[in-house]
This record gives structure tokens, C-alpha cells and sequence, in this order.
């Protein structure tokens, strides 16, 4: 797995997902229950990742959508 986007962004984090899911490019998202240890104040970033076969895809998509520079 690679990391392909780190953002505090909930907003931007749920559009990334929903592309991915669209292009049926298989992710994981990490550190997503961090919020239950922060108060949902946004303060950690949770991160996507993707197989390392889907990275440049992934990285593409995102990047074509705005969300390369969210991090």
C-alpha cells in the first residue's frame, strides 16, 4: 500500500473516496477512528492509500480533481 493523499479535510477526503470508488480503485483509509481521540476538532490527517499497482492511477485521478495539493 502507498500513500496517495494526507489531508485534514473531511470534505475533500470523502470526494477523494468517492473517485476512487467510482474508477474501482481499491483503497484503504488510515488513522479514520483518530477522530474519536481528537474530539473531531480535524486536528490529525487521515491518509488514503492504494496497492502500489494503482498508485500512478490513483495519483492521477486525484490530481486531474484538484487534490494534489492537499496534503
Amino acid at each position: 500500500m502507498r500513500e496517495v493523499l494526507r489531508t485534514t479535510d473531511a470534505v475533500a477526503l470523502s470526494f477523494a473516496q468517492a473517485l476512487l470508488r467510482d474508477a474501482r480503485i481499491e483503497f484503504a483509509t488510515l488513522d479514520a477512528h483518530i477522530s474519536a481521540l481528537e474530539g473531531s476538532i480535524g486536528a490529525f490527517p487521515r491518509r488514503l492509500a492504494v496497492d502500489e499497482d494503482d498508485y500512478t492511477a490513483a495519483s492521477d485521478l486525484l490530481k486531474q480533481a484538484g487534490l494534489d495539493e492537499i496534503r
